[in-house]
């Protein structure tokens, strides 16, 4: 069964496809193809690379966000990199969707009635849900009545308590929809499956605390392989300090901006999502990469931001242990997570007294997904590389699978 994901972003979108057989295999397999394009005004930047080792990297001209997906697609069957003879070969295409709301707790299958409820939920995250149904769109132009389906980082988190997901204001705004959602869930269970599978453990029997830190940040504790808390809230703004998001701020503070008629609201939205964080603190850059950087030559700015990042992050870690009275292991995944051995560094060292004890030669090594406590550490530390379109792919196969009762797809390749 071949399975193209969409990952659709606000100015980009990833794309890529796998290929499975008879079962899921226990390691994430390499991508057939994969594909990025990053679009400003009417310009698009491409990138693709296929398995057999043939890349591209050009610039085309697109009259807006649909049209690039449509021309990105369209080297998957038909351009130098093509992976496929023709378009028919794909049996099933999955979609992030980033908020699926209180409506959609597992993977779905798109039907009209669900891009309905989705354009909907756009208004909890447009940039990214609009997106998604672009793409839904051009997948519906380009493969015709090919099998679509939702996967939503929201989904893993639906199972917390009430206590962790009602917000202490008006009882009311539970009926309106506002509550804590989370986000990243796609990635997060991923990790705890595969950390189960590192620790030949039952994912059942652990306590996880997961930390997906990459232009946006959020912590899931994880208990009987489900979210029971996690960082993120209504919005992807809550929690955590972030690339250009502030994480959560006194809401005092936002009130006293708008009685001082200082802010409008899309300005506020801007000066939250985009202009705070790393990049508003250190005046330097988003990337932690260039914080870290900037803060050896002895910029002030970017050491304290890299200072409030961690302190938040260390607080936020322990707020996961306290609501799981205890955890077995610490993971650490996406951009900054997998690749900062400084972050990882400053964040475990104070949590001594959680029984985090870090191999710092195991911390500095790259490389796959990997163990970098020391041995006999009671609380393991993983680092484990993100895999949110793999994930999709496997939700996708499952689903698929489940609903043709076990036939191989190629026996119905457009039909459930």
């Amino acid at each position: 069964m071949k399975i193209l994901v969409l990952n659709s972003g606000s100015s980009s979108q990833k794309s890529s496809l796998y290929e499975i057989g008879d079962a899921i295999p226990a390691h994430p397999p390499a991508a057939l193809w994969e594909g990025k394009i990053e679009w400003e005004k009417r310009e698009a930047k491409m990138q693709i690379r296929s398995a057999d080792g043939a890349n591209l990297s050009k610039r085309v001209q697109a009259e807006s966000r649909k049209d690039a997906v449509g021309l990105l697609l369209d080297e998957l069957w038909s351009g130098e990199t093509r992976a496929v003879a023709s378009a028919a070969e794909i049996g099933v295409v999955g979609h992030r969707v980033v908020h699926g709301g209180g409506e959609y707790q597992q993977p779905t299958v798109i039907t009209p009635a669900v891009r309905e409820s989705l354009a909907r939920l756009a208004i909890f995250a447009p940039l990214h849900n609009r997106a998604e149904l672009e793409g839904m769109e051009v997948v519906e132009e380009r493969l015709g009545g090919v099998t679509q389906v939702a996967v939503f980082d929201t989904a893993f988190h639906s199972q917390m308590p009430g206590a962790a997901f009602v917000y202490p204001g008006p009882y009311e705004w539970l009926g309106q929809g506002i509550r804590r959602y989370g986000f990243h869930g796609i990635n997060h269970q991923y990790c705890a499956e595969h950390a189960a599978r590192m620790l030949n453990k039952e994912l059942n029997a652990l306590r996880l605390v997961t930390c997906h830190l990459g232009n946006g940040c959020s912590l899931a504790a994880i208990q009987n392989g489900h979210s029971v808390d996690t960082t993120m809230g209504f919005t992807p703004l809550e929690g955590l300090m972030m690339g250009t998001r502030s994480g959560s701020v006194d809401p005092g503070i936002l009130t006293y901006l708008m009685r001082g008629g200082k802010l409008k609201a899309e300005e506020m939205d801007e000066l939250l999502n985009e202009k705070s964080g790393l990049l508003g603190i250190s005046g330097v850059s988003s990337d932690m990469r260039q914080i870290i950087e900037a803060m050896k030559a002895g910029h002030a700015r970017a050491k304290l931001a890299f200072d409030i990042f961690v302190h938040r992050l260390r607080r936020g870690i322990g707020e996961m242990v306290a609501v799981l009275g205890g955890m077995e292991a610490l993971i650490f995944t996406a951009g900054i997570g997998e690749n900062s051995a400084e972050v990882r560094a400053a964040a475990c060292e104070k949590l001594g007294h959680m029984g985090v004890k870090l191999d710092g030669r195991k911390n500095e090594l790259d490389g796959e997904d990997r163990e970098i406590s020391v041995a006999g550490s009671a609380t393991r530390v993983l680092v484990i590389h993100a895999q949110e379109d793999w994930a999709i792919a496997r939700e996708c196969w499952r689903l698929r699978t489940a609903v043709c009762g076990g036939r191989r797809m190629a026996s119905s390749p457009r039909t459930v």
